[in-house]
């Protein structure tokens, strides 16, 4: 009898530290995503994606070797440690407290970015007409100085100017826009202060771009990139169906989904840093990245700049309702010498992205 507990108790240590070593790798794997360019290996995204769910299975192992007092424990513990450096990527806790005044002659400067999802992704029983109603308002409430749009879309209005003009007053306006069967499709941004350039950054066989302006705040001239990168293009409902239908069918449809726009999406990254390297003022950087923070994208195009979540935000930072409170894929970069004092993702339902509203301090 105490020969067959010692054999069961080999076999159960075997399995505990195996089941550690895997969920290590996995967590291992994750923090390498951020430094591997998906357009090579498409696949290190996946482990990216997966950072969270892998972080919480070695923290509950790391509990579980603590409460058997297995020698073990050192697996999860050491697998976790860089862990404490990404999880201000998710998560963030500032004080509040009464905001002070910018001093001199800095100024604060509130940005809002938006996928407005073709005004098609609000709850269940909005139309797009409501969505677009609701939207407007919102922007209108938040005061804000400069606010960039993803994913604008009309149906039959031609003169996008006029229905810019009658609804948001005050504001110069800066958009490029694809003509598609269903409407116009593409990138906007009003902006307060006037335009001293602009432009934009088309991708090949893609309605995804960047669209940029060059205006003068408080004194300095900064660039605003609004940037869409290549989505997942994957269906939930689809995927919902698959699942419960053929699991390996779903399996399939992710994979092929993810093959085709991973690398895609790494390319766009590379032409928009290539971009902003050349540009000859500092630059801002908004948008929907379609990309959690543990990823090439973000890595790429958060280096040598500053995240208003990270600085100034509060909770978790996702911004993609269907996967609250874990996928944070909308984003406000900005220079070293800009300080962010202020950061919100509110929560409404008019699009399937929240709005991310930031103040910078310039």
């Amino acid at each position: 009898m105490a020969r067959r507990r010692k054999k069961g108790g080999i076999l159960f240590g075997i399995t505990s530290r195996t089941l550690m070593l895997i969920a290590a790798a996995l967590l291992g794997l994750s923090y390498l995503s951020v430094i591997v360019n998906p357009a090579k290996v498409w696949w290190m995204t996946v482990f990216g994606l997966l950072f969270v769910p892998a972080a919480l299975l070695n923290l509950f192992l790391l509990v579980w070797a603590i409460y058997r007092k297995s020698r073990a424990v050192l697996i999860p513990a050491v697998a976790l440690l860089p862990a404490a450096l990404f999880a201000g990527l998710y998560f963030q806790y500032h004080p509040s407290g009464e905001r002070e005044e910018p001093a001199g002659d800095a100024t604060d400067v509130k940005i809002v970015s938006y996928n407005v999802g073709r005004f098609r992704c609000g709850a269940s029983d909005m139309t797009p007409q409501a969505s677009a109603d609701s939207i407007v308002d919102f922007l209108n409430s938040t005061d804000a100085d400069i606010i960039c749009l993803q994913e604008f879309h009309l149906d039959n209005v031609t003169d996008i100017k006029k229905w810019f003009a009658k609804r948001f007053k005050g504001y110069y306006l800066d958009y490029y826009v694809y003509t598609l069967r269903s409407g116009r499709v593409g990138n906007i941004i009003l902006s307060r202060f006037p335009f001293k350039g602009k432009g934009k950054i088309e991708f090949d066989n893609s309605t995804n771009l960047a669209l940029y302006g060059d205006c003068s705040i408080g004194g300095r001239n900064l660039r605003i990139y609004n940037c869409h990168f290549q989505s997942y293009s994957l269906s939930v409902p689809h995927l919902a169906k698959s699942i419960r239908e053929d699991y390996r069918e779903a399996v399939k449809y992710t994979e092929n989904k993810m093959k085709s726009s991973v690398p895609i999406r790494a390319g766009q990254v590379d032409i928009v840093m290539k971009h902003i390297e050349e540009c000859p003022t500092e630059a801002v950087v908004t948008g929907d990245f379609n990309d959690n923070p543990l990823s090439y994208t973000y890595y790429r195009l958060s280096r040598g700049r500053r995240d208003s979540f990270r600085e100034a935000g509060n909770g978790f930072g996702a911004t993609y309702y269907a996967f609250r409170p874990f996928l944070r894929i909308d984003y406000v970069l900005c220079p070293e010498s800009v300080q962010p004092v202020g950061h919100e993702v509110v929560h409404n339902r008019f699009s399937d992205h929240y709005p991310v509203v930031a103040t910078l301090r310039i």
